[in-house]
């Protein structure tokens, strides 16, 4: 963080500062601000926010072990530190990630970039941090972090020497995007894709496709909208960019588009095309599992050569990344037996493209299995969405379909249901069933994806498979 007397501090978070030790109001704090106590270190600020679970204030200690400065807290607690009281932590993370964004901007060449949609945000900020780093001092969230405190957490590890900004936009809900990326009004925002991930807290596609959109209008006047052409919801936000004075720039597989991907082709060891923009185009092999990261690798492609990086450069880059990020279609065990762990998030989308890969790398001598748990946040749209997982996984032949815990069951039913027979579906209440029945089921030439949602813990599951098949 760029440093900041705590005067100035307590200002931009509006709260009332408590001064310990020998600190005066002109005492300069630069630590990285968090909300944990274990990412704590010499001269940074701690934020006590209270959970659900957890209260941080019962952590003001620990962090002034850590080497903490000054702590911003709800109430004052009994510590030696200087403390800043305010009457919301999250809201005076927002308020001074809004103060310090703006005072590197005005001071130096900051470059902001936002990335919205609901599946592939966490990959594309990490294909275009990994362009964008050989440039310039490139600030990207740590795994994803895309809400109400991970964003601004994020914005706050600028300094006057950042030169890009990278920032993930989620939500749950309508308002949440237009709120991150307001603290910091990008400069180029990214939208990948509007699907059913979220859907339950949205209330239904079209509500998706609002809160989505919220990112173009949070642009400023003359800055860039990337947009994926092939999505028709996504591509209906150009409207919207246009009445904000934003310009567009197309990608996807459409022939329209101004980055676009042609000659796809998908093997076990990643995906091959040819990346096109304009009379230029340039051969990329992209080591990360799945033909749909191509689109995310296209988004990021899309934005860098808007900043000037060359299309060679942007292709050398994204051809050294060989995992988007832990438990996102994650290759593990051997040659033997393959394991793709991609059950850190799962949507209807993510998981139709999560089993097509599957059909799409497994040989002829192979067998498919995949093992599958709950997609969360459908709300009313569960039952229908989980059907129809269970209906693809039988349509693209997966040999061997197990489903674990009641909340995604009717995958399993739905597979039966569809032709399924003579054991092809399995079903067990605990990854702990599954694990025993795959270490026995699976074989030399098998091919297993492992996908589910955060809340399913599958991706344990995955890594159990993965050691036990290494």
């Amino acid at each position: 963080m760029i440093t900041l007397s705590l005067a100035h501090l307590a200002h931009a978070v509006g709260g009332d500062l408590r001064l310990a030790g020998a600190q005066t109001p002109d005492t300069e704090v630069s630590g990285l601000v968090d909300t944990d106590s274990r990412e704590i270190s010499a001269g940074g600020i701690f934020v006590a926010k209270p959970g659900e679970v957890t209260d941080g204030h019962e952590f003001v200690g620990a962090a002034v072990a850590a080497g903490a400065a000054v702590a911003i807290v709800e109430r004052e607690v009994e510590a030696s530190i200087s403390q800043i009281v305010v009457a919301d932590a999250v809201t005076a993370l927002a308020d001074l990630a809004r103060v310090v964004v703006a005072q590197v901007r005005a001071r130096g060449d900051l470059r902001i970039a936002g990335i919205t949609g609901s599946n592939g945000k966490t990959t594309t900020k990490n294909l275009l941090a990994r362009i964008l780093e050989p440039e310039g001092e490139t600030v990207a969230p740590r795994a994803s972090f895309n809400n109400e405190v991970g964003a601004p957490l994020t914005m706050l590890r600028v300094s006057d020497d950042t030169r890009f900004l990278v920032s993930e936009f989620g939500a749950s809900a309508p308002g949440e995007i237009a709120r991150l990326a307001g603290l910091v009004e990008p400069d180029l925002g990214i939208v990948l894709m509007v699907g059913m991930a979220h859907a339950g807290g949205f209330g239904g596609i079209e509500a998706t496709f609002h809160a989505k959109s919220e990112l173009v209008r949070a642009l400023r006047p003359g800055g860039l909208a990337v947009l994926n052409a092939d999505d028709p919801r996504v591509a209906a936000m150009a409207p919207i960019a246009a009445e904000r004075g934003v310009n567009v720039r197309w990608f996807g597989r459409n022939s329209t588009a101004d980055v676009r991907a042609d000659d796809v082709v998908v093997t076990a060891d990643g995906t091959q095309c040819t990346v096109v923009i304009g009379e230029e185009s340039r051969a990329m092999h992209l080591r990360v599992l799945g033909e749909h990261h191509v689109m995310n690798a296209l988004a990021a492609i899309a934005a860098a050569t808007a900043w000037g990086v060359p299309l060679d450069a942007c292709v050398e880059r994204l051809e050294s990344v060989d995992i988007a990020e832990r438990w996102r279609m994650q290759p593990l065990g051997s040659d033997r037996v393959r394991i793709i762990n991609d059950a850190y998030n799962a949507s209807p989308d993510s998981m139709a493209a999560a089993l097509r890969t599957l059909a799409q790398i497994t040989g002829p001598n192979e067998r498919t299995v995949a093992v599958l748990g709950a997609m969360s946040e459908l709300g009313e749209y569960a039952e229908e969405e989980h059907d129809r997982v269970g209906l693809l996984a039988v349509r693209l032949g997966i040999k061997r379909i197990v489903v674990v815990g009641a909340p995604a069951r009717r995958m399993y039913l739905e597979a039966i249901a569809q032709g399924s027979w003579d054991a092809e579906a399995v079903f067990f209440e605990t990854a702990d069933e599954a694990y025993d029945y795959l270490l026995g089921e699976l074989r030399d030439g098998d091919r297993v994806l492992v996908k589910s949602s955060n809340s399913a813990g599958l991706r344990f599951l995955g890594d159990r498979l993965g050691e036990s098949f290494s």
